[in-house]
């Protein structure tokens, strides 16, 4: 593009411009205005918001399911608390009123104007969102919704049947991506590169038979099919994701959400998971220091870096003169973590006491915000990378660890211990990449080349000696490690397998069942007479067939 570039498109949605069919202001988005008619003008704004909009959509859901398993910090005793009905409003709203909204448009613009690319890429978008609504939710309108003349109070749609009508909607776009048309005027994920918005395709087929494979028989070998092909993300130059920009002004900022709120002149706004932190810890994993950032070096309650005991903080770490709950085993992580690392139980709902400059922040991976080099300073405005980070949404790492749960499912320990240790190495060799945005970063501290083949190579050979349940354990905790950054995937394999069953326990000891479904959206479930709210959230959704809660999970 001539006129503007794609950060300035970016602000330009960031500041929240909608676009309708009947659109009349002029973004100056085209090459030469003149020469392209005003609907292929309308069909590249629906593009450029339908793009922006899934990528807002990613890492909100994302983060929900990164806080149910421990990725993130979970705020609320109960499950039911942590994720009322009004909890996802912000989500439905960009899936319904915002993409699904504009992809209706922008589809029959794309297929007035032969526009097969653009229709292919709208057709993967919408596929993906709609397993996503489903791997949440479980049954959601689908064939009355974007109609509201017809059907103003749209029914729902049995979640297997929208499951279905995504992977068709997928193998629709494939073809259509080989059509000698022209692109997008904007394409934020791939630049135009179709052959990767074919490997794309065919993952997300890829993880909808791995989500489907307790009751689908024939998954595996779909699976298998599409491995053989050769055609999906395999290497880390396919990733899919999002890339946020560093502009931060008065009017607009398009910086990763995470860093946004971590990264301010009053300290860190969110809290880090105790259990992830801990976990990492433990496992001396090579990228503690990418994805978090300390301001101290001694939590109260734990063992500091030089050592020493850290003595207790009431006023600033109110647990930390408390003993674990009684339901917590010995060796679970209970409200500190050693070496300075500050977060939060699993469900802490406790008051915001003034350690804002004390608590962990994230870190270089994936919201670019500073990578932990031992400095131990307090986080400010337009630090390490100033938030241009990403939301990964489909990741090479993540391919092969799907390889390793279906080559577990089927037996075969060492092909899934080689692709448990190639996801290792993807993930870290990725994670480390960002090292070098952080201009102030001492990376001597970085890990080498032989601290990460040790680790890759002591987790390989525990998962060698292990059992099967050890087998599951160690495969999931690296399963949730590795999707740092968005958790919808991990919460998905936590319903279908159960693993890892050491995570840590939710601080109240019985916080109500685990959300095996999400509740519907208030603003949808209060005007939509068709669509009667959950009872509970123990409603499965149709591919997890495992035992009712309570008692699975079993880490809840």
């Amino acid at each position: 593009m001539k006129n503007i570039n794609k950060i300035q498109i970016l602000i330009l949605l960031f500041l929240g411009i909608t676009f309708t069919s009947c659109e009349t202001t002029d973004l100056d988005l085209l090459d030469n205005p003149n020469e392209i008619t005003t609907d292929k003008a309308s069909l590249e704004r629906f593009m450029v918001a339908i793009q922006v909009d899934f990528a807002k959509f990613n890492e909100a859901m994302g983060r929900n399911g990164a806080q149910l398993t421990r990725i993130e910090q979970m705020r609320g005793r109960s499950y039911n608390n942590a994720f009322d009905p009004g909890s996802t409003n912000y989500e439905w709203g960009l899936a319904y009123q915002g993409m699904f909204s504009d992809m209706k448009a922008a589809e029959g613009l794309a297929i007035a104007l032969e526009a097969n690319k653009h229709l292919g890429v709208l057709k993967i978008l919408k596929a993906h969102t709609l397993m996503i609504l489903v791997d949440y939710f479980g049954d959601i309108p689908f064939s009355e919704a974007t109609n509201p003349s017809d059907f103003p109070f749209p029914n729902v749609d049995a979640d297997e049947t929208v499951y279905a009508a995504a992977i068709e909607m997928i193998d629709e776009a494939i073809p259509l991506l080989n059509s000698d048309v022209l692109g997008l005027e904007t394409d934020f994920y791939y630049d135009n590169d179709f052959a990767k918005w074919k490997k794309l395709a065919n993952t997300l087929k890829m993880n909808a038979y791995v989500n489907t494979r307790l009751v689908d028989g024939d998954a595996i070998n779909k699976f298998n099919a599409i491995v053989n092909s050769g055609s999906f993300i395999s290497n880390t130059g396919d990733d899919f994701q999002f890339t946020y920009s560093n502009v931060n002004d008065i009017n607009i900022d398009s910086r990763h959400p995470a860093y946004a709120g971590d990264y301010t002149s009053s300290g860190a706004g969110r809290y880090r998971s105790n259990w992830l932190m801990d976990e990492m810890l433990q496992d001396n994993d090579p990228r503690i220091r990418y994805y978090f950032f300390r301001q101290n070096s001694c939590t109260p309650g734990g063992i500091g870096v030089d050592g020493e005991e850290c003595a207790p903080d009431p006023q600033r770490l109110f647990c930390s003169t408390d003993s674990p709950p009684s339901h917590y085993p010995g060796s679970m992580a209970f409200c500190w973590v050693d070496n300075g690392y500050w977060g939060r139980d699993h469900g802490d709902n406790g008051g915001i006491p003034p350690d804002t400059f004390k608590r962990t922040a994230v870190g270089v991976y994936p919201a670019n915000g500073n990578f932990d080099d031992d400095r131990f300073s307090s986080v400010g405005l337009e630090q390490g990378g100033q938030g241009a980070g990403i939301t990964p949404i489909m990741l090479a790492s993540w391919a092969d660890l799907m390889r390793a749960e279906m080559s577990l499912v089927s037996g075969n320990a060492g092909s899934a211990n080689s692709h448990l240790q190639n996801a290792m190495q993807k993930s870290i060799t990725k994670v480390m990449s960002f090292g070098s945005v952080d201009s102030d970063a001492d990376l001597s501290f970085a890990p080498t080349s032989g601290d990460v083949s040790a680790y890759i190579s002591n987790i390989g050979n525990a998962f060698s000696n292990a059992d099967t349940n050890g087998k599951w354990n160690i495969f999931a905790v690296q399963q949730l490690v590795a999707h740092y950054g968005n958790g919808s995937d991990s919460y998905n394999m936590y319903r279908r397998t159960g693993y890892p069953t050491t995570l840590q326990f939710n601080l109240e000891q019985n916080p109500g069942n685990f959300i095996r479904s999400f509740f519907y959206p208030a603003d949808e479930a209060n005007v939509n007479s068709n669509i009667e709210q959950k009872p509970n959230v123990d409603i499965k959704i149709f591919w997890d067939n495992n035992p009712s809660s309570p008692g699975f999970p079993f880490a809840n």
